[in-house]
């Protein structure tokens, strides 16, 4: 972390942009700012990026559209800090469910997206480094499920779907980027729930818990989600990335 760090900037407003500039390289990091979303798509396909700042309002395609279509079709874990000059709690709620990490209204202190900047980043190393993200699939085979990474939803083997929360859709990706490994409560916390989620020592079990209703896991003696008891979980099946349909 730190002065390795590279900050990608989404937002139209060139003040705030040169702002956002000086006040990030001065604290370390390296920053490339752009004003909407296509010179954003440029900058993704010619550089590693560790985290984007995205305004919500946006020429073009809006940022909640690039958030949606960044969590398709790009690494699973570029983490996305959200702006918006509108305090709307629905524009947050769907800004998160979308996918971004978390969400900053407009104004802000530097200071405090600084902050915020950095809680992201440690929540997106949290995980072992031998760890990496799965390619871009947006489909995956386990067991008798299959699941659609864009849609966000689960098709058992009589295509019955099953749709998925924000935060179910979260843990599993993990789970599924990271098969048969032990993951403890504090990783899955943090890769899981946004900043404004009320985290609580217990709260990971009971998303777990919810998880495996979906999958129709049986709790006493479950297939996919499995506790080690001292440790934390481990999705125990094995996980297949399916091509793109023609």
């Amino acid at each position: 972390m730190g002065n390795s760090d590279h900050i990608l900037v989404v937002d139209d407003d060139l003040g705030l942009r040169e702002l956002l500039d000086r006040y990030f390289v001065g604290n370390g990091y390296r920053v490339t700012t752009v004003a909407n979303g296509r010179q954003m798509r440029e900058v993704l396909a010619n550089h590693r990026v560790d985290l984007i700042v995205l305004d919500l309002m946006l020429p073009g395609d809006d940022g909640l559209t690039l958030c949606r279509n960044l969590r398709a079709n790009q690494p699973y874990d570029i983490p996305i800090l959200m702006l918006t000059a509108r305090g709307d709690e629905a524009d947050r709620i769907v800004g998160l469910e979308m996918g971004a990490d978390d969400y900053l209204t407009k104004p802000f202190a530097p200071r405090e997206l600084l902050a915020r900047i950095r809680s992201v980043l440690r929540r997106a190393e949290m995980l072992p480094r031998n760890l990496a993200a799965s390619e871009k699939a947006r489909l995956f085979r386990f067991g008798e499920w299959k699941f659609d990474t864009t849609g966000r939803f689960l098709v058992d083997s009589n295509e019955t779907v099953v749709s998925l929360s924000g935060a179910e859709y979260r843990l599993l990706r993990v789970f599924l980027d990271h098969p048969q490994h032990v993951l403890n409560r504090d990783q899955l916390l943090d890769l899981t729930q946004g900043r404004e989620t009320e985290v609580y020592d217990r709260s990971i079990d009971l998303l777990v818990s919810r998880l495996r209703q979906r999958l129709r896991d049986d709790a006493r003696e479950p297939s996919y989600i499995k506790t080690v008891r001292s440790e934390g979980y481990v999705f125990a099946v094995s996980v297949e990335a399916l091509p793109e349909p023609s």
